[in-house]
């Protein structure tokens, strides 16, 4: 099975991220979905970075719906910081029979370079990149990289840092959500301060 990662901190989870999972899961060759929820990282100020699990639960609420997008907590196992390299490799030890890929907005492709042991990802793994608005100039390299892909995803300009934002004055964000996930989030009080 060819199963595409979609990494993220989801803080929170939105239809943004549903709208191009889903996108990934109907218009390319990938059969799966993963959502990788990536684990806070101690070095990092906490902020308003919610417990891994409230936001793995998140994602859990929020795909339960669709058979072809899954949650995943693989790198809360994994030694800190995590680089994708590493989170590929254990992925493709642990699950064999898989092939596995990225996904990536166009504005991450601009800074892969940057990525520890990024020729190795491109020497495995698949990378399927969708538009995003103002990302710059796209390196020579990965212009026609025959391991790149672009798919012609829905542009969404929506932003986990918004809605956060906008909780925390009191504007309704239900629209940006799954109901599942609002309903989880206004339970808890989460992003109010």
């Amino acid at each position: 099975m060819k199963i595409g990662l979609y990494f993220g901190t989801f803080n929170p989870i939105h239809v943004g991220h549903l709208i191009i999972a889903n996108h990934m899961a109907e218009n390319s060759d990938l059969e799966q979905i993963w959502m990788v929820v990536t684990p806070h990282n101690p070095l990092k100020k906490k902020n308003t970075l919610l417990d891994d699990y409230h936001r793995l639960q998140m994602v859990f609420l929020a795909t339960e719906s669709f058979p072809k997008i899954k949650p995943s907590d693989i790198e809360f196992k994994l030694p800190q910081p995590n680089y994708t390299v590493n989170t590929l490799a254990h992925l493709q030890e642990k699950f064999p029979q898989h092939e596995f890929a990225l996904i990536m907005g166009e504005d991450n492709l601009n800074s892969l370079q940057k990525w520890k042991n990024y020729e190795v990802i491109l020497q495995n793994h698949d990378i399927y990149v969708y538009p995003r608005l103002n990302s710059g100039e796209i390196d020579s390299q990965f212009i026609n990289h025959s391991k790149i892909h672009r798919v012609g995803a829905p542009v969404i300009e929506l932003s986990s840092t918004f809605i956060r934002e906008s909780i925390k004055n009191n504007k309704n964000v239900v629209p940006m959500l799954p109901n599942k996930v609002w309903e989880y989030i206004d339970h808890n009080l989460f992003y109010k301060k």
